[in-house]
């Protein structure tokens, strides 16, 4: 699975993009509080939601991020999250210092750190993240109720005409899957989850993490909210422990995720599906998110590029299905 490939050694990444250094929002904003800077600002790499700018003035080094407000697939909750990250930060949590935020843009401290690659990662970093984990679950942070989740998207079948009509390179590919797509919905919608609720990240996958002398940095909070527990330690020890396939799936790195989460205070909820439901529930909702953006046609204002939501869509029309055929492997596996 690829949903975002920040570039080596920076938040997300340092490599840069030549592109137009400013978004429409980004020209309006006033980074004065800042500090004077010392160079233009520069696009960097990654984004598959936002758009991302590194700024180096004579105060430091900060991460721009122009926030996405066209077609975001939720509520951009910039309070409560800018909240909670405030109390992680303060309570320890190793990521990027919250500096600002507002509707359109988040700002904070720039981090150096080395890209974690979608491959089994170290078993220390694993253990490591599942405390952090731990950490953030016990945090007392308020929190507004959260809106109810809508059902699973069931609209595959015309998507997947839509496509055809307008020769998505993909249009074969989904068509061929729709089935799958509309089972993997019935599961979503049907799974039942044993809770906890707790408040979370919800997004610790490689590419929102660095890895700063051999130990985690977790980035981008904006999908903070309140999670079941089971879902959100399958999804990210499941990221951890395999690559972009599953030929080199490590159990032993998906259990030291879950011995770093008991180590660090928490209790692990019973197993079964609900352990991979967020996962794939999560995916199927970005899968779709990309293809609308793909039959648009457009290249839009804020968001990922075209060419990205076209490589997100290919992704996901071959990784979720192979996902969802092969949960009772994993069951299985890693119980």
């Amino acid at each position: 699975m690829i949903l975002d490939h920040p570039a080596p050694n920076g938040h997300p990444g340092v490599q840069p993009v030549r592109r137009p250094t400013a978004g429409p929002r980004l020209r309006e904003v006033d980074l004065s509080q800042l500090g004077t800077p010392i160079g233009p600002m520069i696009r960097v790499s990654g984004g598959f939601a936002n758009r991302m700018y590194r700024l180096d003035t004579d105060q430091g080094s900060f991460a721009v991020k122009e926030v996405n407000l066209l077609d975001r697939r939720g509520t951009h909750r910039v309070e409560d999250v800018f909240r909670y990250e405030r109390a992680a930060f303060a309570a320890g949590i190793p990521m990027p210092e919250p500096i600002s935020a507002s509707r359109h843009i988040l700002v904070h401290r720039w981090v150096a750190g080395e890209q974690v690659p979608e491959a089994p990662v170290a078993a220390a970093y694993a253990f490591e993240i599942g405390e952090i984990l731990a950490r953030l679950h016990a945090l007392d942070v308020g929190w507004s109720p959260d809106p109810r989740a809508d059902p699973a998207p069931r609209d595959w079948p015309e998507l997947a005409r839509r496509a055809t009509a307008t020769g998505q390179p993909w249009a074969g590919e989904l068509a061929a899957r729709v089935g799958a797509f509309l089972a993997i919905a019935r599961f979503v919608d049907s799974c039942e989850r044993p809770g906890p609720v707790v408040l979370t990240h919800r997004d610790i996958q490689p590419w929102n993490l660095l890895s700063r002398a051999g130990r985690p940095v977790v980035l981008d909070w904006e999908l903070s909210g309140m999670l079941d527990v089971s879902g959100e330690l399958g999804s990210t020890a499941l990221s951890l422990a395999k690559g972009p396939g599953f030929d080199d799936l490590q159990p032993a790195i998906f259990r030291q995720v879950l011995d770093g989460y008991v180590a660090g205070g928490g209790a692990l909820p019973p197993w079964g599906p609900s352990w991979f439901v967020h996962l794939i529930g999560g995916w199927l909702g970005f899968t779709r998110w990309n293809i609308l953006r793909c039959l648009a046609g457009v290249e839009a204002r804020t968001g990922p590029d075209l060419a990205l939501s076209h490589e997100s869509v290919r992704n996901g029309v071959r990784g979720l299905p192979e996902l969802f055929d092969r949960l009772p492997e994993l069951k299985a596996r890693l119980g």
